[in-house]
């Protein structure tokens, strides 16, 4: 992925990293990333998240999930009718 500098051109500058850890005991993320001399003395940005609890799910429970859904739409499917084009004057 290219990275650009404020002037918008684009960059050698170092590629995005994304990383994931584990908040301390204590409330505290500690985070220790060596990007290499050649990085040293730049800016960077650091942006943190909580990532969502995800429980894998195996093919079987998923295939019964579809199959447990099938057939519980009720009523029956509508499409509302089209907007007006909007007209422009030509070129």
């Amino acid at each position: 992925m290219p990275v650009f500098n404020h002037y918008g051109k684009e960059s050698d500058f170092m590629n995005r990293l994304v990383l994931t850890s584990r908040v301390g005991s204590d409330g505290t993320l500690r985070l220790d990333v060596p990007l290499g001399l050649a990085e040293a003395d730049h800016e960077v940005r650091v942006t943190v998240e909580p990532v969502a609890n995800q429980k894998s799910v195996s093919t079987t429970e998923w295939e019964a999930w579809v199959d447990e859904m099938a057939g519980s739409l009720q009523g029956e499917f509508q499409r509302p009718p089209h907007c007006d084009f909007e007209v422009r004057d030509s070129l």
